[in-house]
């Protein structure tokens, strides 16, 4: 049994995918992730044209990978799929134009991420661990219990806001502008489909490199002092061989800095409120985690497939290529729609129920594969874990009210709000 809530939307403004030519299917359609139309979409796709050619749509011709296997093949294929020069659908111009390490092949990809690598390590997050329980712990506590409340703003964004503070050394205080300066980084029409002004946007990364060119030149004089730097990213790539010169070239310092706010947010954050979602709507799973909270471990990697944070990363080839017997022709961008992927039921049994006990329930796409795979996703699923095994302490439900209000973009995979209200035990 699962339970639906009402939508807002006016759905009468998104076609039937059955009825459209296949030919002019266009799963670029921002419109369709904030009414959920997009998982028939794929489906349709997935069953007919699974190497799915666009000649036109806003953001140029590509090609749609939607099957589970072919994803996993040009992911762990960079000779052949570069992610250069963007992994975002849309293209790059002299206003938009950023690098980071996600959007590089090796050599520069590796040297670039193993500067940050360590943030991430089994020993940091070890350290990191009480920390998170802690943070929780006080921001369940603060909830009101009597009346509704949005989940998104005072859980999600909050917990995600303290953590980049922690990961960036910045105060607490400052949370609010980390998450802001994250929503905004992709979301401009023509990159993601999303509804942010090109001069907003632009006005939030000056905040960026502002905030961090001052920590940056501090940090760099502390270095050359050869005084003990404090365990964060920006420390790191001030003193990191391959790194420390990146000050010089703000279009790489500004790439990297929000290609890693965005990453420490998105996948945990809409993984929190995409979490409580799902369990409303498989109210036999919640049952089931009530019945047994030692699922919580399995459960996380379940909603981070079912939630999926990003919905695909785009890839240029780098030669002529044949896929499921489409020819890809160099220069082609293809995109891999790992949203679709975590639904294939050739590769996941019943892949549109939610399974909190689901086997090999970590094998999914959501953190990618080969050399881009998701640097955070231990940290990801740690917060994730954490923040359910506080909530089972507290809560007998997470009840929410009404369908939440979604981010329109076609690469992040969001909320911007969900109204709930908390049952006690």
């Amino acid at each position: 049994m699962t339970t639906e809530f009402k939508s807002t939307l006016n759905e009468a403004v998104i076609p039937n995918p059955y009825d459209v030519d296949i030919s002019r299917l266009d799963v670029s359609d921002s419109r369709l992730f904030v009414n959920g139309a997009i998982h028939d979409y794929f489906k349709r796709l997935r069953e007919e044209d699974p190497v799915h050619y666009l000649q036109d749509s806003p953001f140029g011709p590509f090609w749609s990978v939607t099957k589970f296997e072919d994803i996993v093949y040009v992911d762990s294929n960079h000779q052949l799929f570069s992610a250069e020069p963007i992994i975002l659908l849309g293209d790059l111009d002299e206003e938009t134009y950023v690098e980071n390490f996600i959007s590089m092949d090796p050599p520069r990809h590796d040297l670039q991420r193993a500067a940050v690598q360590p943030v991430v390590a089994p020993a940091n997050l070890k350290q990191m661990e009480s920390l998170i329980r802690e943070r929780v712990c006080n921001i369940l506590d603060e909830l009101p219990t009597d009346e509704p409340f949005d989940w998104v703003n005072k859980v999600s964004m909050n917990l995600t806001g303290q953590m980049l503070c922690t990961l960036f050394d910045l105060p607490i205080e400052m949370r609010e502008n980390l998450v802001r300066w994250s929503d905004l980084a992709t979301d401009l029409p023509d990159l993601t489909g999303g509804t942010s002004e090109r001069d907003v946007r632009q006005a939030a990364l000056d905040e960026v490199m502002v905030t961090f060119g001052n920590m940056w030149q501090q940090k760099a004089e502390q270095f050359a002092k050869g005084e003990k730097l404090n365990f964060d990213i920006v420390s790191l790539l001030v003193s990191n061989e391959h790194t420390r010169d990146l000050i010089h070239q703000p279009e790489v310092l500004l790439g990297n800095l929000l290609l890693l706010i965005v990453g420490g947010n998105d996948t945990t954050r809409n993984s929190i409120t995409g979490g409580v979602l799902m369990l409303n709507k498989f109210p036999s799973e919640y049952e089931k985690l009530r019945q047994d909270v030692s699922l919580i471990p399995n459960m996380v990697s379940e909603i981070i497939r079912m939630q999926t944070p990003l919905a695909y990363m785009r890839r240029v080839a780098t030669q002529d290529v044949e896929l499921r017997g489409k020819k890809i022709k160099k220069g082609d961008k293809v995109v891999m729609w790992y949203m679709s992927g975590n639904r294939d039921t050739d590769v996941i049994r019943d892949a549109d129920r939610f399974i909190i006990d689901r086997e090999k329930a970590r094998h999914h796409l959501s953190f990618g594969f080969g050399v881009h795979r998701c640097m955070g996703n231990r940290l990801a699923e740690m917060q994730l874990q954490i923040l359910w095994e506080e909530i089972m302490k507290r809560f007998a439900k997470v009840e929410v009210l009404e369908e939440p209000e979604r981010v329109q973009s076609n690469f992040v995979n969001g909320y911007k709000s969900m109204m709930v209200k908390l049952h006690k035990l």
